[in-house]
C-alpha cells in the first residue's frame, strides 16, 4: 500500500517571486555547477544550523573503504542555499520503501511511503530477502510519485539524500541503487545519511526552537539509543541495548497475543492494553540494578512468552475471535508489559539526561524519536521525566517517527548546507562495483561511564562511528590548512 502525503508545513506567508540560485561543488577534480529556477510558493521560518567543516562519506568502490572526500562550501556562499534548496530523500533500511521532498526552509513538498505490511503479517516480521524484493518492485514508483506530489522534475532538485546505514543491507542496497541512478540522470551530488541521526534531526524540522546541544532517545524495532548531540554530526552515546530493542519487544509479544500484524506490533499491543489492568501481571523490570544507561529487553520478552504460556493463550487464534475471558488475560499482559517497557525506559532516560546535563548543562530539549516514539503512553511518561528534569519534549509526529523520506531528506540538506557530500555518481556504472553500505553503523563515540562490555564485545563487521569519522576529517582539514 502506497500512502501520499502532501505538503505537511503550515504556511507562514506567501512570496510572488522566481528566485534563481546557482550551486557549485568544490572539488580538487571537479567543478559541477547548476542552475534551478522555480516558485517558492512558502516560507517556514529557517531552523538555526551548527557548521562544522568535515564530510560525510558517500562513495562506491569495487573494496569496502571508510575513507571520506570533503567537499567545502565557502562561507560566504553558505547563506545561498537555505531556503532554495530542493532535496530528494530515500529511505529503504529496512521494512517501508519511503521518498520525500523537502526544501530547505523546511517545507515538506510531497512525502510517499509503500508499507510491507502484508508481508510482516506473513513472516510475523522482517524477512531480509522478501523484504529487499518488495523494495525493487516499488522504488521506482514511489520515487517517481514523490516527484509528482510536488510538482518536480529530477531538474529541479539540488541534491539526492539516500540511507545508508545502519539497517538491512540488501534493504540499503536498493536505496542507494536509486539514489545513485537518479543523481546519475541529473547530474546531482549525493548525501550519505546516518539512519538513526536522521530519527533525531528530523525534529528540528518541527521544532523551530531546538538548537544543540540537545539530547535524544531515538527507539524503534532495531534502535535503542540515547545520545548527547553536541553539534551537527557529532553525537555521545550515553547508552545503547545490549540485546533487543524496545520495539522487537512489542512486535513479538503482539505476534504471541495473536494480534493483527499488518499495522505493526507496537501499535496493536498498545491498542490493546487500553483494556487490561497494567498492574495485574508482576513482570520484573530489566537491569534494574545497573548503574548505567543500557537497554535489555530479551528478558522481559522472556518474562512475556512464559506468561502467555501460563493462561494458555493461543497465538494462532486471532484476539478478534477469543473469548471474553481469554481477550482478558490477553489485554492485561499487554498492558502489564507496556508499563514495564516503558518504566525502564524511564529509569534509564532519567539517568541519561544526569549525565547530559553533566557534559553540557545548557541543554534545554530532549527529543524522542523512532517508530515507537508514536506510541502515546511512551510520550505522556517521558514527558513527567523531561519536565521534571526542566526540559522540554520534543516528538515529531507520529508519522514522522516511523521510517519515512522526510528525515532522510532533511538530514541531507543539513550536511549539504555545510559541504558534506559526494559528487555525482558517474554513468554507466559497472554492475560488479560495491557500494559502500553501512548495516551496523554507530552515531557516536561511547559515554565512558555507559559503556557495555557484552554491547562492546560485538565489533564484528562493524563501521566506524559517524562522530569518529567526521572528526577526523575535521582534524585532517585543520592540518592542511
Amino acid at each position: 500500500m502506497v500512502r501520499r502525503f502532501l505538503t505537511l508545513s503550515p504556511a507562514i506567508s506567501r512570496l510572488n517571486f522566481n528566485p534563481r540560485i546557482s550551486f557549485l561543488a568544490a572539488s580538487p577534480s571537479l567543478g559541477l555547477q547548476k542552475h534551478y529556477n522555480y516558485k517558492l510558493k512558502t516560507k517556514i521560518p529557517t531552523i538555526s544550523l551548527i557548521s562544522p567543516s568535515s564530510a560525510l562519506n558517500f562513495r562506491r568502490t569495487r573494496s569496502y573503504s571508510t575513507g571520506t572526500r570533503v567537499h567545502s562550501l565557502p562561507k560566504s556562499e553558505t547563506s545561498k542555499f537555505d531556503d532554495n534548496l530542493v532535496v530528494l530523500g530515500i529511505e529503504t533500511s529496512c521494512d517501508d520503501t519511503a521518498a520525500a521532498i523537502v526544501r530547505g526552509n523546511g517545507e515538506i513538498l510531497s512525502q510517499v511511503i509503500s508499507s510491507q505490511a502484508e508481508l510482516l503479517a506473513q513472516y510475523g516480521g522482517v524477512a531480509p530477502k522478501q523484504a529487499e524484493e518488495a523494495h525493487s518492485r516499488v522504488i521506482d514508483k514511489v520515487v517517481q510519485d514523490a516527484l509528482d506530489c510536488a510538482n518536480l522534475t529530477g531538474e529541479d532538485l539540488s541534491a539526492v539524500a539516500v540511507t545508508i546505514g545502519p539497517g538491512l543491507g540488501l534493504c540499503l542496497r536498493v536505496g542507494v541503487q536509486k539514489a545513485r541512478r537518479v543523481a546519475s540522470s541529473f547530474n546531482l551530488p549525493i548525501v550519505g545519511v546516518h539512519h538513526m541521526e536522521a530519527h533525531a534531526l528530523v525534529a528540528r524540522l518541527v521544532e523551530q526552537e531546538l538548537s544543540f546541544p540537545f539530547m535524544a532517545l531515538l527507539i524503534s524495532g532495531g534502535h535503542n539509543l540515547v545520545v548527547l548531540a553536541h553539534k551537527l554530526g557529532q553525537y555521545t552515546q550515553l547508552g545503547t541495548t545490549v540485546d533487543d530493542a524496545i520495539g522487537e519487544a512489542f512486535d513479538k509479544t503482539a505476534k504471541w497475543l495473536g494480534l493483527d500484524m499488518r499495522r505493526s506490533g507496537g501499535p496493536a499491543v498498545e491498542e490493546l492494553a487500553l483494556e487490561g489492568d497494567a498492574n495485574s501481571v508482576k513482570f520484573n523490570v530489566p537491569m534494574k540494578h545497573h548503574k548505567d544507561c543500557n537497554f535489555s529487553y530479551a528478558g522481559l520478552k522472556t518474562q512475556v512468552r512464559l506468561a502467555i504460556e501460563a493462561k494458555e493463550i493461543d497465538a494462532k487464534c486471532p484476539v478478534s475471535c477469543a473469548t471474553n475471558e481469554d481477550r482478558r488475560h490477553r489485554a492485561d499482559i499487554a498492558a502489564s508489559f507496556q508499563r514495564v517497557a516503558v518504566l525502564h525506559l524511564e529509569e534509564k532516560c532519567e539517568r541519561a539526561i544526569d549525565w547530559a546535563l553533566e557534559l553540557e548543562p545548557s541543554i534545554k530539549h530532549m527529543v524522542v524519536s523512532g517508530g515507537v516514539a508514536s506510541n502515546q503512553y511512551v510520550r505522556f511518561r517521558l514527558n513527567d521525566i523531561a519536565q521534571n528534569k526542566n526540559l522540554k519534549l520534543v516528538c515529531p509526529p507520529p508519522n514522522l517517527c516511523t521510517d519515512n523520506g522526510v528525515m532522510v531528506a532533511w538530514t541531507g540538506l543539513e550536511h549539504f548546507r555545510v559541504g558534506r557530500f559526494d559528487p555525482p555518481p558517474p554513468a554507466n556504472e559497472p554492475d560488479d562495483l560495491v557500494y559502500d553500505l553501512r548495516p551496523r553503523w554507530p552515531l557516536g563515540e561511547e559515554y565512558a561511564q555507559g559503556r557495555s562490555d557484552a554491547r562492546s564485545l560485538r565489533t564484528a563487521r562493524i563501521h566506524p562511528s559517524l562522530t569518529s569519522i567526521i572528526r577526523a576529517d575535521s582534524l585532517l582539514q585543520q592540518t592542511q590548512t
